[in-house]
């Protein structure tokens, strides 16, 4: 069984900053790309970000130079730090990871934690 955990969402003013992590847990062989995503109220769930196992990023246009992902193979975790936060980005944001666990590859998501940028 293989599980994903989120945490550090909160409630954050504008222009403040918040770091998500996510850990993944269980019987787990290996883990390749790990993403952060988002749902808006109302929205579709939106890619915010991925880092390879080798750690390569990408990144949404919309968090470019505000966000930056990592990640630490040693934990099986991965982390989004989140600066000049906007109104906008409140949503639930959850990671998605895919895992090899003992036989196969799929992608395992997690319960998602929430962030609201509001004054």
């Amino acid at each position: 069984q293989v599980q994903l955990v989120e945490s550090g969402g909160d409630l954050v003013q504008p222009g403040g900053s918040l770091r998500l992590s996510c850990a993944a847990s269980g019987s787990i062989s290996s883990i390749n790309d790990m993403d952060w995503y988002r749902q808006a109220p109302g929205k579709q769930r939106d890619l915010v970000a991925t880092i390879t196992k080798d750690g390569i990023t990408s990144y949404a246009d919309s968090v470019k130079g505000r966000f930056t992902i990592s990640r630490d193979n040693a934990k099986n975790a991965v982390y989004l730090q989140m600066n000049s936060l906007k109104p906008e980005d409140t949503a639930v944001y959850y990671c998605k990871a895919k895992i090899k666990a003992i036989w196969y590859w799929r992608d395992y998501w997690g319960q998602g934690t929430q962030v609201t940028v509001s004054s």
